[in-house]
């Protein structure tokens, strides 16, 4: 670095942000990208710490260090400081097939991992990244990279998530022929469908996917696996297939209401369909005048808050089963691990902004639901609850008394996780599974030549761990053909 002291001068800053009452009309990206001067004096804060542990990306046990894809952290960051942004974005995309996406959505292990957060706002890393690449896009640094010689492998992928576009970036780079497979009428996954538009404009996965096809990757949408095309066929067409089918199975709630119910995944697909395709939402994905309940205290929850809030609903809360995080790390949190803190998200700053108050809730639980004569529901009677750390490990949740409330609730909406692959999607493929997910060996199922990645293999996880996955199973499919080579 040109000062190795400036962590010690240069304040973090990650991006300014539209204000809350300025792009809650609107489903726009809500944070802009540094200015390269910004980009390159929040680099020099960088330490060039002898032992990076930001890019170390692995887990041990439950905890879990640095960038899962080994981004080139401190190189970027030293070529970022001297205003060498092509350079960067060489490295950068020596790691990351899709560091426009990660550099948006990703939250930032690295970030958690980083030596200067020890005591100190850690390095900007995700915004630095993020603009490096939205650089690289807009000088045109970013062109086609078109394989020059091509295989006569052929290798078939089942699903366009980021698993499945990494996976089919590596393969066609290395000269095969890739076709990928997509249920839905637009390629993406849930980066298209499952990821809000202020989060990831669709226009910046559209791009992504443009110069995928300009390289020669063929991408067939509306086809789902068991009806249009089935497993065996694909086998019999190809010489390797790979399930990347992800995990959206939702976890459910037992003895719900019959009407006013609904999940997370659903709702925010159907309001990014009708931004994509015009196509109404359906009646209980609107949410405008209505007082909306979403339960589960993660990036889904938060997705739904931000994502009512622009269609006008009249109150949002959200709940949690688990307590309020602290503002700094607690003991079995410390650093290297990714920490859990409390900071306030776009959709509760807006939420906020808007009503007053953080919409989230800690440590509640529903009691019981009132609804009306036709079974749609009206509200929650809830309690909030003791949190009791036993000796033994168990945790236990005690009510507290006198801490009943009642919150009027139009919609409830369900952002408790996954618990897999889909059912149907599962019944149709025939290959071995493990909780949920598909078992693999090294990537491999139990069948000949097939292999999973991402999500469906791993279960809900992060995209940055997908794109890892979608790289890591490119490189089992090149073993596998180089085996069937071999065989003659």
């Amino acid at each position: 670095m040109n000062r190795r002291d400036q962590f010690m001068h240069v304040p973090r800053k990650s991006g300014t942000e539209r204000a809350s009452s300025e792009r809650i009309g609107d489903f726009e990206e809500y944070k802009e990208r540094f200015s390269e001067a910004e980009a390159s004096t929040q680099a020099s804060r960088c330490m060039d710490c002898g032992t990076p542990f930001c890019h170390v990306g692995e887990t041990y046990g439950q905890v879990k260090i640095g960038c899962p894809v080994y981004n080139l952290i401190p190189e970027w960051n030293l070529l970022v400081e001297q205003g060498n942004f092509r350079e960067a974005l060489v490295r950068l995309q020596q790691t990351n097939n899709f560091p426009e996406f990660t550099g948006r959505v990703c939250p930032a292990p690295c970030e958690g991992s980083c030596t200067l957060s020890i005591n100190e706002p850690a390095v900007s890393i995700k915004h630095i990244e993020r603009t490096i690449i939205d650089i690289g896009f807009e000088k045109g640094w970013v062109q086609p990279r078109i394989p020059t010689v091509r295989s006569q492998y052929r290798i078939a992928i089942v699903g366009s998530g980021p698993a499945g576009l990494a996976a089919a970036d590596q393969l066609n780079q290395a000269g095969h022929q890739v076709t990928v497979f997509e249920r839905e009428d637009q390629i993406g996954g849930l980066l298209t469908y499952g990821i809000p538009a202020m989060k990831l404009s669709k226009d910046v996965v559209a791009r992504r996917v443009r110069l995928l096809e300009t390289e020669g990757i063929l991408f067939k949408t509306g086809v789902t696996i068991g009806l249009d095309v089935s497993l065996d066929q694909l086998k019999a067409d190809y010489e390797a297939v790979i399930l990347c089918v992800g995990a959206t199975e939702p976890r459910k709630l037992l003895d719900v209401p019959t009407s006013g119910v609904g999940y997370a995944m659903d709702y925010l697909t159907s309001v990014t369909r009708q931004l994509l395709t015009g196509q109404p939402v359906q009646d209980q994905h609107e949410m405008k005048g209505k007082d909306v309940l979403v339960i589960g205290g993660g990036d889904t929850g938060a997705d739904c808050v931000a994502t009512a809030l622009r269609q006008g609903c009249r109150s949002v809360v959200q709940f949690g089963k688990h307590e309020m995080p602290g503002t700094v790390r607690a003991t079995d949190n410390m650093w290297p691990d990714t920490p859990n803190l409390y900071t306030l998200d776009y959709g509760y700053e807006e939420a906020l902004a808007q009503f007053g108050r953080d919409p989230r809730e800690y440590l509640i639980a529903i009691e019981r639901y009132t609804t009306s004569e036709t079974g749609q529901l009206t509200g929650v009677w809830t309690v909030h609850n003791e949190k009791i750390h036993h000796p033994d490990g168990r945790i236990e949740f005690q009510a507290i008394p006198g801490t009943e409330k009642y919150f009027p609730v139009d919609t409830m909406l369900i952002a408790i996780g996954f618990s897999g692959v889909e059912q149907d999607v599962l019944r149709h493929l025939a290959v071995e599974t493990h909780n949920g997910k598909i078992k693999t060996t090294s990537y491999a199922t139990n069948q000949e030549g097939v292999f999973a990645a991402g999500d469906a293999r791993r279960g809900q996880s992060l995209i940055v761990w997908a794109i890892r996955e979608g790289r890591e199973v490119a490189e089992a499919v090149e073993h596998h053909l180089r085996a069937l080579q071999q065989t003659g």
